[in-house]
């Protein structure tokens, strides 16, 4: 574990385990060599030698103040690493998934960040602050302790190493049992998570069918297995902390018997059979201390090593920016394109010329492949084969910074900052200007929102931006991507499900977005279909048909009949019987 926690750790955080870990030992030998003085002291207040016993008392003084000082020093730097521990990998696992690919962070992350981040690094915290000393302490007194009984008495010293492999074999017991109650205690923590967010998202549609106040079975049943999980890790972690208890007590046991066999045969004194017993007994107390603690420490190595796991998900592969290339436009191109999630193949063989400045309308059923297109140029995750270019230029070949400056991207699903209505509009382009800050909101109608608000333009939106509406949140996320004003925009239509009011000031708000942009729509109004410069029509990841609308519909085929469908569904009316 310590390994692990000095890999975690920066440079500086490495030097404060170093030395804390340094002053662990110092204690712990001193702590020790306490522990083996008794003997003598002991021995000599037995036959009442006072004057020999008080030579011993002030050795014996002097190394328990070292014990002292070394045991201070070390709990105060303990309190430094549990705060740089704690430091270093929430900003370690920050920069980390910043750096992953857009795709990685899917629904079922969801918990098992939220549980990392929060009860993983305490583990790891309290395990840099608290559980260091006991661990190390368990190996090194006792080691001590053994080594200085040879010096004693080498047959007693002989009996107690003897009893060694049977310690650690409870010990590793003990592991065992917590390490394979914590896997499963942090499994159900992470999936319970999950279901208490997913359980808070799904409120409106809960409330909206009448089943608010009824039991969620999915939540439900990971409250359950949560709880069932945490007994079995009472009862594993109790079964472990007893196997340990025993043997250090067979341990002592053992050294006892042997210790009065050799005092009835007159091998060794009473007096100094005394002392060698309080030396036994000392001798086990580090190790009853440490097997308290291995449920605890297993639990933080758990959280250690789902921090880890996390941190060594491959980053996105980016090139150094002397040898990164910069688009020469912003056309786009996707090449014989194939991508899967796992076994499932989604686009096989794309092919696509979307010229600078025109209009790529992507059409098809759902699941053909349109949103992992236009998330395929945002470089959400690489393609398995294939390149996407811009400007003549592989995504792979750019920063992260060069393309994500080339492209703004309006998705159905508007997620705002729990900040104030400037500051998510700002978050396009943090640099800008109050007054583009203004116009773009102008472009977007946001401005006619800031009017109606008690608090202008420092109105709080609420965590996602509840405290808007769904229309209104779709002008503040269109504004802030006309504020960034990158040369191609990614647009999944999210104006059918609107009221007419909203639908019409975000479609003005698209003309000012779009105009002389590369534009890729994921088309559902047959407005925006007729509009395009180019339909590209996917079928089970392929692309079926391409054309302008009049040429589709010339062909006939499937963007015929999406055609038909549309247009008959667009005159539908909800009749009165």
């Amino acid at each position: 574990m310590i390994r692990a926690l000095h890999d975690l750790l920066d440079p500086a955080g490495r030097r404060v385990l170093r030395a804390q870990v340094a002053l662990i030992v110092a204690y712990s030998v001193a702590q020790g060599a306490a522990y083996v003085l008794l003997v003598p002291v002991l021995g000599a207040l037995l036959v009442q030698d006072t004057g020999r016993a008080a030579g011993w008392i002030a050795v014996l003084a002097g190394v328990t103040a070292l014990a002292a000082a070394a045991f201070y020093a070390q709990a105060m730097l303990a309190h430094r690493l549990g705060a740089i521990v704690s430091r270093t990998t929430h900003r370690r696992l920050g920069d980390h998934l910043s750096s992953l690919p857009l795709g990685w962070f899917g629904p079922q992350r969801v918990g098992e960040l939220a549980r990392l981040s929060s009860q993983g690094v305490t583990d790891v915290m309290g395990a840099a602050g608290h559980l260091l000393r006991p661990m190390v302490a368990a190996i090194v007194t006792p080691a001590t302790v053994a080594l200085a009984m040879f010096f004693v008495d080498v047959r007693l010293a002989i009996a107690t190493a003897l009893t060694a492999p049977l310690i650690y074999g409870a010990h590793r017991l003990s592991s065992r049992l917590a390490r394979r109650a914590a896997v499963g205690v942090r499994g159900a923590a992470a999936e319970a998570s999950g279901r208490i967010v997913e359980f808070a998202q799904l409120q409106p549609v809960l409330r909206a069918y009448g089943r608010a106040g009824e039991r969620h079975a999915q939540l439900d049943d990971a409250l359950v297995a949560q709880h069932t999980a945490r007994r079995r890790q009472l009862w594993q972690m109790s079964i472990g902390l007893f196997a340990s208890s025993v043997a250090v007590q067979l341990a002592f046991l053992v050294v006892m018997v042997l210790g009065v066999d050799l005092a009835l045969g007159g091998a060794i004194d009473v007096p100094e059979l005394v002392a060698l017993l309080v030396l036994v007994a000392r001798f086990g107390q580090p190790l009853v201390e440490a097997a308290d603690i291995v449920g605890a420490l297993r639990i933080a190595q758990g959280s250690l090593s789902a921090l880890r796991r996390v941190l060594d998900v491959a980053p996105l592969p980016e090139p150094a920016p002397a040898v990164a290339r910069h688009p020469a436009d912003c056309g786009l191109r996707l090449r014989d394109v194939r991508f899967s999630y796992g076994a499932h193949t989604v686009l096989d063989g794309i092919d696509l010329h979307v010229a600078p400045r025109t209009m790529l309308a992507l059409v098809g059923r759902s699941g053909a492949g349109k949103t992992t297109v236009a998330r395929l140029v945002a470089r959400f995750w690489d393609v398995d084969e294939g390149a996407v270019e811009i400007g003549g230029v592989d995504v792979r070949e750019m920063t992260t910074e060069t393309l994500m400056s080339h492209v703004a991207m309006v998705f159905q699903d508007v997620y705002l900052f729990d900040a104030t209505l400037e500051e998510n509009i700002r978050a396009g382009r943090p640099d800008a200007s109050d007054h583009a800050v203004r116009e773009a909101a102008r472009l977007a109608a946001v401005d006619e929102i800031v009017e109606r608000l008690p608090g202008g333009w420092d109105t709080p939106v609420g965590e996602g931006g509840a405290a808007l509406s769904g229309g209104e949140r779709q002008r503040v996320s269109i504004a802030r991507a006309i504020l960034k004003d990158a040369p191609i925009v990614l647009l999944d239509e999210a104006t059918a499900a609107l009221d007419p009011e909203n639908e019409a000031a975000i479609e003005r708000a698209l003309q000012a977005l779009v105009a002389d942009k590369t534009l890729v729509v994921i088309a559902h109004r047959l407005a925006t279909v007729v509009a395009a410069d180019q339909i590209a029509v996917l079928d089970e990841g392929r692309i079926a048909q391409r054309g302008t609308h009049a040429e589709l519909l010339r062909q006939g085929g499937i963007y015929a009949d999406f055609w038909r469908e549309r247009t008959r569904a667009r005159g539908w009316r909800i009749a009165s019987s």
